[in-house]
């Protein structure tokens, strides 16, 4: 599992991605990750990064229910966006 940090952040606090703060981790490619990670970390307001979490969302539940996953996506352990708010 790879999980990275954002610009300023401090050792256990800042942006995590990974199984356990990502909800569809386990159904996106390598390649879908980094670009996730690379949207997250591109988000300049607070709105804009929660937009761009249901957004991501409702692409893995629509992803789930393609697969035949009916249990509910797990939510993040954390507010990733909380550092951006004003």
């Amino acid at each position: 599992m790879r999980m990275g940090m954002g610009p300023g952040s401090q050792a256990g606090r800042g942006p995590h991605w990974g199984a356990d703060f990502t909800p569809g981790w386990g159904m996106m490619t390598a390649k879908e990750r980094d670009e996730h990670r690379a949207r997250m970390q591109s988000a300049k307001t607070y709105d804009e990064c929660k937009a761009m979490q249901q957004q991501h969302h409702e692409l893995m539940a629509a992803r789930a229910k393609e697969r035949g996953v009916t249990a509910p996506l797990p939510q993040p352990r954390r507010d990733a966006c909380a550092g951006l708010k004003p």
